[in-house]
This record gives structure tokens, C-alpha cells and sequence, in this order.
């Protein structure tokens, strides 16, 4: 009777060492939120027309110096720079097949050149 006794009771320790073996890891996959969980961004308010496009950029009035000096590329000027701008004007200097040379481009939306 005592070896039975020995043998259930080795047989109960091995079956609560297993259960307690495979408890832990599924209680790592559990996910207790205690309070209100954490919310995405507010959802869109539909009550409101969106802003239109572009909406918040500085319309272009004059000639950006960027364009100008692109546009001077585009004519084959090589190293162009902006020297001077102008009301009236911006003008490129940079470099030919000829050697230095300047063109001069309008200084008002899209920077339509003048003079080679």
C-alpha cells in the first residue's frame, strides 16, 4: 500500500510540475487592459468642407530664382546664377560654348525669358 501511495502522490507532483509548466507561457500571450485602452487618431469630421488644393502655400506671383536658373540650364548655360533681381527682372549669368554670358527672364509667374 505504501508504494502505491508513493507512486500516486510522484504521479500527482509530475502532473501539477507539467500543468504549471504550460501555464505560464499561454499567461504571456494574455493581454490585461486595466482603464480604457488606447485610441487611434479621432475619426474625420465630415462636417467640414476640406481646405482645396494647395490650400496654406504662397500663390506664386513672381519669378522664382530656382526656375530662372533652371530654365537658363534648359538654354545651355552652364554654373547658372541668379545676379541681380529686379521688379522687372532676374538675371542669369553663367557660361556658354562662347564663354560667360547673361540672360535676362521677367520677373512675374513662370519666368518667360526676355533677352539671350
Amino acid at each position: 500500500m505504501m508504494h502505491f501511495l508513493a507512486k500516486a502522490g510522484l504521479a500527482a507532483m509530475l502532473t501539477v510540475g507539467t500543468l504549471a509548466g504550460t501555464v505560464a507561457p499561454a499567461a504571456a500571450q494574455l493581454n490585461i487592459i486595466i482603464g480604457e485602452p488606447d485610441r487611434g487618431p479621432p475619426p474625420p469630421d465630415y462636417r467640414r468642407v476640406p481646405p482645396p488644393q494647395g490650400y496654406g502655400r504662397r500663390p506664386m506671383r513672381a519669378c522664382d530664382p530656382r526656375l530662372a536658373e533652371d530654365m537658363a540650364r534648359d538654354y545651355g548655360f552652364r554654373r547658372a546664377r541668379v545676379v541681380d533681381i529686379t521688379p522687372r527682372r532676374v538675371i542669369v549669368q553663367g557660361w556658354t560654348r562662347r564663354g560667360p554670358d547673361e540672360m535676362s527672364f521677367a520677373n512675374v509667374r513662370g519666368c518667360p525669358p526676355l533677352r539671350r
